[in-house]
């Protein structure tokens, strides 16, 4: 059974692929999101001719191909393209096999923790206390994630003093048994980092998350090595030797690579595995709720060193709406793996309809 078709359906924010065989089979995977227009060219123009024809079945043989023939091209919009074929396939496989792809990846579909991840720098400590406290009222969260710092800030907050005043503030609002993680993307030194680092250890965080710039492995190394606090990171790197370095170097006490930067699930699970036999969990990035949510939640239904809560944004994503059905919702402070075959969830026609449509085939 060989690949015959590659289609994709994009916005500029958003981009679905579908694969089908020269047998009638297909399946529905997604680029990451920002620029998926972009993303679209790179598959068509860039890794179609590696994909027409090839076995649909031998995932792992065709991502390697794609990512060693394109090797002059390193990086995120690759890595992002072959994501989309990537998931695609899973899901195509899943619907031969009628089983979820957490199945197929030996897992169980059941219902996981998931902490609530905030997107906002712009909110005032106080605001953002209130807005999970009452988050924990509604939909029973255990856990939730805050912003610190400035996006590569270089020590510059979003204003002065919001790091010192947000830290105290939503653990106040939340109470001391719930867990609250913190995320400086990027935005510290290795010394104010560490300071931070410490603040957070007084007030009972639970992780900190990409205190240093992402490819300064050697500056989150100090910032791991200082701190009692675990540190995580790696949702930006999409180059395998360089999760070796990260885990071997112990800059990071958490990895998170994101299944839609990385290049799908196939190269995601090399990461996960890589994790697993240095002892560390492996908490992928899932910072939106497009399709990324739904291919993580079976990734960590099927992983052995899966993190014990999941990212679940809570931002209202307008862009989103309408992409698939049914909707994942958090009940109990949980979200359940969609256990019909694939993905176990449908893309909207709909929306598909309204998309921008480029088509690459053997005909």
């Amino acid at each position: 059974m060989n690949i015959k078709s590659i289609e994709t359906f994009t916005t500029p924010m958003i981009g679905i692929v579908r694969i089908r065989t020269d047998e009638g089979a297909e399946g529905y995977g997604q680029f990451a999101p920002y620029y998926a227009d972009i993303t679209a060219k790179v598959l068509h123009r860039q890794l179609a001719s590696y994909a027409l024809g090839a076995d649909a079945g031998n995932i792992d043989a065709l991502v390697e191909r794609c990512v060693t023939g394109e090797h002059k091209f390193p990086g995120s919009y690759i890595c992002r393209a072959v994501g989309g074929l990537d998931t695609a396939l899973w899901d195509l496989q899943g619907k031969l096999a009628g089983k979820s792809v957490c199945e197929l990846l030996g897992g169980q579909p059941r219902k996981l923790d998931v902490y609530g991840s905030s997107m906002k720098r712009d909110i005032k400590p106080e605001d953002e206390g209130d807005r999970l406290a009452r988050l924990q009222d509604s939909y029973g969260f255990r856990a939730f994630k805050i912003r610190v710092a400035n996006n590569f800030g270089n020590d510059v907050d979003r204003w002065p003093g919001r790091t010192e005043a947000i830290i105290p503030a939503v653990r106040k609002a939340v109470g001391d048994k719930t867990i609250v993680h913190a995320d400086a993307n990027s935005g510290f030194t290795p010394k104010r980092a560490i300071e931070v680092g410490r603040m957070l250890e007084q007030y009972n965080y639970g992780h900190f998350e990409e205190p240093c710039p992402y490819p300064e492995l050697e500056w989150t190394a100090e910032v791991a090595s200082a701190l009692q606090i675990p540190v995580s990171g790696g949702e930006q790197d999409t180059d395998l030797a360089q999760f070796r370095r990260m885990i071997r170097m112990g800059a990071v006490d958490i990895v998170q690579p994101d299944i839609c930067y990385v290049g799908g699930i196939s190269r995601a699970l090399q990461v996960a595995k890589m994790a697993e036999h240095a002892g560390l969990p492996c908490t992928p990035h899932a910072a939106n709720l497009s399709m990324v949510t739904v291919f993580t939640l079976h990734l960590l239904g099927a992983i052995p060193n899966g993190g014990p809560f999941m990212e679940f944004s809570i931002e209202d994503t307008k862009w989103l709406d309408g992409l698939f059905t049914p909707a994942l919702t958090v009940k109990e402070g949980q979200v359940a793996i969609p256990d019909a075959p694939g993905w176990g969830v449908t893309i909207n026609p709909e929306w598909l309809d309204k998309a921008d449509y480029q088509c690459s085939t053997l005909d």
